[in-house]
């Protein structure tokens, strides 16, 4: 049966475990926490609500069977080794078919030290960096597995994560997150297995063309050499921008998609804590928050937030500076961080071009690179002084974290006219949801512009990119997803396609 139970704030699973015991009434040989949500509305009242699934006996375990293809095994190459792309290789590799999974990055471990490398020294390694690699962008940020999109795949994607290392609360918690550091090594463990059941894995390799013949697929070139593939998924990442512009000049159908750009914004994740949990912060998790305000020309909203987080370097080009947040399992920093973005209009782009959202990101970046004196140094302004239109001369209470090190600049010089006014609406408005949101301290780096894939590779109802059979556009890369979970799930439900197809 199941049961809903609340606790206060320092209540543990012992104790919930012997509140079950008191409200089923009887032998309770099974116990499992299938969601757990923190209700903050009153802040003299703040409790843990549960929901537990209990029995007196322990229920069979859940089996899962796959069926296996019935025809020759499809060549299926697999582009990228983010989300979408790590999840349709095990799907495939569950259904019977091994797929050749194509990285331009390094494994995560090498990754993960190219990526220190660069932020201790700002020497960048294009294709192995925040944005490139085994595991995606999302490996390094806070691993949020909460979406927006309603589909069964969700719920695949979380038990597929435990399966390989995840840590057991992001089956039940209502907000679950991995964190960086445990992320890197479930990554490590999806590797394993595929390797272990005939996938194959080519690191440091790009996606340089595709070949088609009679309107479908008929071979890839990847490392200076052509390869027959049946199936090609395209799970690139948002910052493919090399590879974007390969499949436009092989007539891909491909449409400008907005999305959204701004700075991050820090402040002490003690402040956020007696914010939103008043006396009793200190008894919960590191709280966090999301935020929308509409008082300005355009929407603006907080996204990616990250307790006891760091913002990072992110770059994946030379003369750009590009910032994102990252937080471990435990979010134990000082600071807390979000990126705090404005809505960017088709209209921004200028011109009809499928990529110009490409090339407006890229301006942006550049910009804000000008801004910070060159060597990957990000522009930073305290609140205060935003508002105020002026350059900051000093920090106050919330220092940088930005590990490449920072230079006082103006917002207006990097970032154009109507994101900073909306900015400057916004922050007030959001002051007045969330209390010290807009204090003179908080500081702002530049430049946050990497949120979502500024183009959509256009795909029919069959999934296969339009006019081009075999061809999968899968993930947040080209257009079809949003975050770790979504990405995954697209991963899922493209395996499911060309599965589909040889049974």
């Amino acid at each position: 049966m199941k049961l809903q139970l609340t606790l206060p704030p320092e209540g543990t699973e012992e104790d919930l475990k012997n509140l079950c015991k008191r409200k089923f009434r009887g032998p309770l040989r099974y116990f499992k926490i299938l969601k757990k949500s923190l209700d903050a509305r009153k802040k003299s009242d703040i409790r843990w609500v549960y929901t537990v699934e209990c029995d007196s006996r322990v229920p069979a375990e859940k089996q899962h069977t796959y069926a296996q293809i019935g025809k020759k095994m499809p060549q299926v190459v697999i582009a990228g080794a983010g989300p979408a792309g790590l999840f349709c290789a095990v799907r495939l590799i569950k259904h019977g078919i091994a797929p050749l999974v194509v990285e331009r990055g390094k494994p995560v471990e090498e990754r993960a030290r190219d990526a220190e490398t660069f932020f201790r020294t700002g020497i960048l390694d294009v294709n192995s960096n925040v944005q490139f690699g085994e595991g995606g962008a999302g490996t390094f940020s806070d691993g949020k597995l909460n979406t927006q999109t309603n589909t069964p795949f969700n719920r695949e994607v979380i038990e597929t994560f435990l399966e390989f290392g995840a840590p057991e609360e992001i089956g039940y918690s209502a907000k679950p997150h991995i964190g960086s550091d445990k992320l890197k090594t479930v990554v490590a463990n999806m590797r394993k297995f595929l390797l272990e059941n005939g996938a194959e894995i080519m690191y440091s390799t790009l996606l340089e063309d595709v070949k088609f013949r009679d309107g479908a697929l008929d071979s890839v070139k990847i490392g200076g050499g052509w390869r027959e593939a049946d199936e090609l998924v395209l799970a690139v990442g948002h910052s493919a921008r090399d590879t974007f512009e390969m499949l436009l000049s092989r007539g891909f159908l491909m449409e400008q998609k907005e999305f959204a750009v701004g700075m991050r914004i820090e402040h002490l994740q003690e402040n956020i804590g007696k914010s939103q949990y008043s006396s009793q912060f200190g008894l919960l998790p590191p709280a966090d928050y999301k935020l929308v305000s509409h008082a300005g020309e355009r929407a603006a909203f907080t996204f990616c937030m990250c307790p006891g987080g760091v913002v990072i370097p992110s770059a994946s080009e030379e003369g750009g500076v590009v910032t994102n947040g990252m937080s471990n399992f435990a979010r134990e920093g000082r600071n807390a961080n979000s990126a705090l973005v404005v809505q960017v209009k088709r209209e921004d782009f200028g011109g009809e071009h499928p990529l110009a959202g490409v090339e407006y990101q890229r301006k942006l970046e550049r910009a804000a690179y000008l801004a910070g004196g060159g060597r990957f140094l990000s522009p930073v302004q305290r609140v205060e002084d935003f508002l105020a239109g002026r350059e900051s001369k000093r920090f106050g209470e919330v220092l940088p974290t930005y590990s490449r090190g920072t230079a006082f600049a103006e917002a207006d010089a990097y970032l154009p006219a109507v994101i900073v006014n909306t900015m400057r609406s916004a922050l007030p408005d959001m002051d007045a949801k969330l209390h010290g949101f807009a204090s003179p301290d908080a500081l702002l780096t530049g430049v946050e512009s990497r949120t979502s894939s500024p183009v959509r590779i256009v795909r029919g109802e069959d999934l296969q990119a339009v006019g081009r059979c075999g061809v999968y556009p899968c993930g947040e890369g080209c257009g079809y997803a949003g975050g770790i979970t979504s990405s995954a799930a697209d991963g899922l439900r493209v395996a499911e396609k060309i599965f589909s197809k040889y049974l």
